[in-house]
């Protein structure tokens, strides 16, 4: 470049002779003349082609890179995936070499369809306390040994980074409500505003600019937490960009080495104790000497504390069968048998079915998720609710299919009360004695008058009045004896005495 730079200034500005400079610098003429009569001032020399252990593996990586950019972008490896792969088939070298042929196929790629920017960005702050981001995902895990979609909830405070994941199965208002709960107090407060898109559980009508006709449970929940919901734009999530990245980075990091579950609150558990690790371990973006869960102390002072837990449920209203069951996703469940064929009120919560009637609670059942939509589903009984009816008809005891979760103790007695006539009025009797007392009382009856070999109902009957008779009181310990102190002299002289005193008056 100097050389070239003196030879161009000899001749066109000194008037030098092409001989005078070959003389000087030791060219060829033709050498001399080439600078001469070229334009370019910088020389252009061919990009350098040093050996790596990438060559052999460099179609390879063209291939995977090119078919991950036709995937989904929830779908898509990162280039630490694609380098594991690549060491797998024998590749010894480093990351850095892999990161960097990608970024350069990237960047072709871009500029062989650059199109002009269609939007500029301002850079965000946030104050402690000020506002959180939620979104949801869905993620993949084996429980008990079947691969299960999970629904995420995704919250993440906007000044300390601190970020929090709950799973679900259904992206339902009472999972909504539910994970705002746990999240506060995951955080230890909550903050001033949330940050949401335009999920249809929040929002139930889109108007023009930021007006939102908010969905009436989810604003109860806002008002009950006190905070002020916050929508982007649609199709604008760089709006809670902060959020948007996690939900990326828990798929690519938090997710990978998920281990076997076998419940879904298992999974919870385990999710929240990997937050708080990565709090710990992970340094914040813009205050790097600090972490996540440092930064997340400045907060605290800010938020507002955590209230009781909103009362998150859906309700809906079921008409009760004939065999007194409602259905609920595709699932049945018995409600007793009082109410059938009426209608009674359903509360929907994330894992449990309350129902209502009179306004009273008269049954409650775990929540059942049927996965299949194309299965006929699952019954779930409480052979309880139908103790009225086995009183009318006792023997439908004997094939009843609520009967047949009865306790070990109920169904031994059963199957030897069968056997003789009258045994099924007398085992729907015994059943009966759950209504008016205490169940677990019945059951060590049972056990009891089966023990000394006797299955009837008066056995039970006597073994259960024994069982509720209260104790006997102790005896009660009589007070010490008295002791005589002083004791009196003999003195018969003091009668006789009171005896003349008496016949002198």
């Amino acid at each position: 470049m100097a050389l070239l730079s003196v030879i161009r200034r000899w001749h066109l500005r000194d008037g030098m002779p092409i001989r005078e400079i070959v003389r000087r610098t030791g060219l060829s003429r033709n050498t001399v003349r080439k600078y001469l009569s070229s334009d370019v001032v910088e020389p252009a020399y061919p990009a350098r082609k040093t050996p790596s252990n990438l060559d052999n593996y460099d179609e390879i990586l063209t291939g995977w890179l090119f078919r991950e950019s036709r995937r989904h972008r929830k779908q898509r490896r990162t280039v630490k995936q694609l380098h594991r792969d690549l060491t797998g088939l024998g590749y010894t070298g480093s990351y850095d070499r892999v990161a960097a042929f990608a970024r350069r196929w990237r960047q072709t790629q871009d500029e062989a369809k650059r199109l002009s920017s269609k939007h500029v960005y301002v850079p965000l702050q946030f104050a402690p306390g000020e506002a959180f981001q939620f979104d949801w995902s869905e993620d993949w895990v084996r429980i008990n040994g079947v691969k299960t979609k999970l629904q995420i909830a995704h919250f993440k405070l906007s000044y300390s980074r601190a970020f929090y994941l709950r799973a679900y199965l259904t992206q339902t208002h009472e999972m909504l409500f539910d994970a705002h709960y746990h999240a506060f107090q995951a955080f230890g407060g909550v903050p001033q505003r949330g940050i949401y898109d335009n999920m249809k559980t929040a929002v139930d009508k889109i108007g023009r600019g930021k007006q939102r006709q908010i969905n009436k449970r989810f604003y109860a929940m806002v008002g009950h937490y006190l905070f002020e919901p916050e929508f982007c734009n649609p199709a604008s999530g760089w709006e809670k960009g902060q959020v948007e990245k996690a939900v990326l980075d828990a798929r690519h990091g938090l997710w990978y080495d998920a281990p076997n579950f076998t419940s879904l609150p298992e999974v919870n558990r385990w999710l929240e104790q990997r937050c708080q690790l990565r709090w710990q371990e992970t340094a914040h973006p813009e205050f790097r000497a600090r972490s996540l869960a440092e930064c997340l102390t400045d907060e605290l002072p800010e938020m507002m504390s955590v209230p009781p837990a909103f009362d998150g449920f859906v309700e809906d209203t079921k008409r009760v069968s004939s065999t007194c069951l409602i259905t609920h996703e595709h699932n049945r469940y018995s409600v007793p048998a009082s109410f059938a064929n009426r209608m009674v009120s359903l509360r929907i919560y994330p894992e449990r079915l309350v129902i209502v009637a009179e306004a009273q609670v008269v049954a409650e059942h775990e929540r059942v998720f049927n996965r299949d939509k194309r299965t006929q589903g699952r019954t779930i009984y409480n052979w309880r609710h139908y103790l009225t009816v086995v009183q009318r008809k006792p023997g439908a005891l004997r094939n009843g299919a609520p009967f047949s979760t009865l306790p070990e103790s109920f169904r031994l007695l059963q199957t030897k009360l069968l056997k003789r006539p009258g045994g099924d009025r007398e085992m729907a009797d015994i059943l009966a004695l759950v209504l008016l007392h205490d169940e677990a009382l019945v059951e060590q009856a049972i056990v009891k008058a089966l023990a000394l070999g006797e299955s009837s109902k008066e056995h039970v009957l006597n073994c259960l009045n024994r069982l509720e008779q209260p104790p006997r009181p102790q005896p009660l310990k009589p007070p010490p004896t008295l002791k005589l102190v002083t004791e009196p002299m003999a003195n018969t002289a003091r009668y006789d005495n009171l005896r003349r005193t008496q016949h002198e008056h």
